[in-house]
């Protein structure tokens, strides 16, 4: 099942149900009066966040939703059904835009489990002919129509929510680090650009089983992504949803001579040119495949870090390298940027993956 952040959808809420045109007719009671009912008020539609959902594939493939139309009024006053209201599910963090002629408008924020909007209000049922009666209108030959329901198209775009956010230029080894964190298998290859869609991973402390932390591990972001290069906006807008970042920048693309710290800088430009929020959002800086330079390269960059005021973990997510100081500083952030700032979690899932595919990209494991 593919990861998907974006959908167009139309929606069309249920049409109410006419009133009835009816009279008594009874024996031994000439001239009974009117007795139509009123139609049902149609059905409206109602989206819900759902936690077990990651993706919005589902609405890439059926894009037309229509809620149930009210029945209509009948004799001996009897009221016409309402139709059902149609619950759509959506995943947690997902945006809701209208779309107009005018333009488009956020309309809701779905951000925590179980959050609700009415998109579409179902059309009122029209009243029969018995609430028409009057002193000089005793025999009303007409009823009100059902009123339409509402309609509406939107656009759906997903943001993702989790703890850490996994950045870095391409090929700097960001999917081999959230598969030993996690369980979460991404595809991994030795060229740029492996990862097209975020990869998501759950990281279980080894100490408490309870205790667990959200990693999402976003495509590589290039020169120009804040202005839309390399998709840079697509991968963008989900780390505007983590809590903090971890930084990773491949020993292969640095300077030991010259600025070794130019490629965090030019990914920092960009999430900062993108939103000034995520350029001062904390983050740990992690030098990643340590095992590709010699021993004396490494210990020469640990100097120069420490020289230049950078708090930079050394690793090799390949060998393992280096990993275990580093989750204990992710943890030791996570629960300081918690206790200041609270994200959402996602819920527990004891599903299986048959169940619900889109459940895919979403893996626990306890640590090493």
């Amino acid at each position: 099942m593919r990861f998907v952040d974006e959908a167009i959808i139309s929606v069309k809420a249920g049409k109410g149900g006419n009133g009835c045109v009816s009279f008594r007719r009874e024996k031994f009671i000439p001239r009974g009066g009117p007795d139509g009912g009123d139609g049902g008020d149609g059905g409206s539609i109602i989206l819900r966040a759902e936690p077990r959902l990651l993706s919005l594939y589902d609405f890439r493939i059926l894009r037309h939703y229509e809620a149930q139309n009210g029945q209509g009024g009948m004799g001996s006053q009897r009221y016409g059904r309402k139709g059902e209201d149609l619950i759509l599910n959506l995943p947690v963090g997902t945006l809701v835009f209208e779309q107009s002629p005018e333009g488009e408008h956020l309309l809701t924020d779905l951000a925590e489990p179980g959050d609700e909007f009415l998109v579409a209000r179902g059309g009122r049922g029209g009243k029969g002919n018995e609430h028409f009666k009057t002193s000089t209108m005793r025999a009303p030959r007409f009823a009100q129509p059902g009123e339409p329901g509402e309609e509406r198209n939107l656009r759906l775009e997903l943001k993702m929510l989790a703890d850490a956010g996994i950045i870095g230029l391409p090929n700097a080894g960001k999917s081999t680090f959230i598969s030993r964190i996690s369980a979460a298998r991404p595809k991994i290859a030795p060229y740029p650009f492996t990862t097209l869609t975020p990869n998501l991973g759950v990281v279980i402390d080894e100490y408490d089983p309870d205790r667990r932390m959200i990693v999402a591990d976003i495509p590589g972001l290039i020169e120009g992504a804040s202005e839309g290069q390399g998709l840079g906006h697509r991968f963008l807008k989900h780390v505007e949803r983590t809590r903090f970042l971890i930084h990773i920048l491949s020993i292969e693309d640095v300077d030991i001579e010259g600025n070794p710290w130019a490629g965090f800088d030019l990914v920092n430009d960009e999430l900062n040119a993108f939103d000034e929020e995520l350029g001062t959002r904390r983050q740990l800086q992690v030098i990643n495949k340590i095992d590709l330079r010699t021993p004396e390269e490494v210990e020469i960059l640990r100097t120069r870090a420490a020289a230049d005021g950078r708090e930079i973990f050394f690793m090799s997510a390949q060998e393992g390298e280096g990993l275990e100081a580093l989750l204990a500083a992710m943890w030791q952030l996570r629960d300081e940027v918690e206790a200041h700032a609270p994200l959402l979690h996602f819920q527990e899932m004891q599903v299986e993956d048959e169940e619900f595919p889109d459940i895919e990209v979403v893996y626990t494991r306890e640590t090493d």
